[in-house]
């Protein structure tokens, strides 16, 4: 009812940056573009053994978790991935099967870790998107990599950024929520924690005692419990594949749940969006949300 497509529609070439901005950042609607990145190095590149010979030994920071849920609720808590620095290649030992562990083991820090701990591979990709950051009056705020395991799932939450999202190699699973979907999803507070490994190597979720509490959905759209929170039922979600050469525009305060195939390579950028007229409407519909669940 909104202009909210049926279906995630398909660019075939990337658009101008006026183009962009008025088709798609204005009106805050995603799509996949084609072709956007088949001039990257990184697409024939980015294999198992390149990496290990770029990046080698070098000791980066890897989410680890019992049940690939990294950043999500849990058992009553908002519990955040234990941050292990390991050498990549021993990563890579994991993702590859060559070593088992009964966790999940996923490359996400998200404060721009291509460029801080990954700078050997910026040049196989960009340091932004030109029209992009044409289109936007600004550089990208982060440049992040991404690879894991196919059991390393992002729950569904939004950010402030606008963001696109590059896949290298595999696929990603997106499951995404327009903005005007706020009043049917579930917002609830939760104790921050984070996930420690124990002495005999089994995990324990401790709590962030002195952090405040962080609003979470705690909902899986995969598998959502209607009677807990009938009103998701009013909730209409678009789902897409973003495949390896492929581009998603993810617009800022748009939802999304992220799975991925096995090993799946990603690169994105981040950037930061306009606190316009669009925002100050989300909020207003974020508080009128809660203002009547109190009622």
């Amino acid at each position: 009812e909104l202009g909210w497509p049926e279906s995630i529609p398909y660019l075939d070439r990337p658009p101008s940056p006026l183009e962009f901005y008025r088709e798609w950042v204005s009106p805050n609607k995603p799509c996949i573009i084609r072709n956007a990145i088949s001039h990257w190095p990184a697409l024939k590149k980015w294999t198992s053994a390149y990496l290990r010979e770029v990046v080698g030994a070098k000791v980066v920071s890897v989410a680890v978790t019992p049940n690939g849920y990294a950043d999500a609720v849990f058992q009553g808590r908002f519990v955040m991935p234990e941050e292990r620095q390991m050498p990549f290649m021993d990563f890579l030992d994991i993702v590859e099967k060559k070593v088992t562990s009964p966790n999940v083991f996923y490359v996400q820090k998200q404060c721009s870790n291509l460029t801080e701990e990954f700078p050997e591979l910026v040049c196989d990709v960009q340091p932004d998107i030109p029209w992009m950051s044409e289109a936007l009056g600004k550089k990208p705020d982060a440049v992040n990599f991404w690879l894991g395991e196919s059991a390393a799932v992002t729950s569904l939450h939004k950010d402030h950024y606008e963001n696109l999202y590059c896949v290298v190699s595999g696929e990603k699973y997106f499951l995404l929520h327009p903005p005007s979907d706020r009043p049917f999803i579930p917002y609830e507070l939760y104790q921050p924690a984070t996930y420690h490994v124990s002495e005999d190597g089994s995990f324990e979720i401790v709590d962030e005692k002195t952090a405040e509490k962080v609003p979470w959905i705690p909902l899986d759209p995969l598998n959502p419990d209607l009677e807990l929170y009938p009103e998701y039922a009013q909730a209409k979600a678009l789902q897409c594949t973003v495949k390896a050469g492929e581009m998603l525009y993810l617009p800022s305060l748009w939802f999304h749940h992220v799975q991925q195939s096995h090993g799946c390579i990603a690169v994105n950028y981040w950037y930061d969006m306009e606190y316009d007229i669009k925002y100050s409407y989300y909020q207003l519909l974020d508080c009128l949300t809660k203002t009547v669940k109190m009622l």
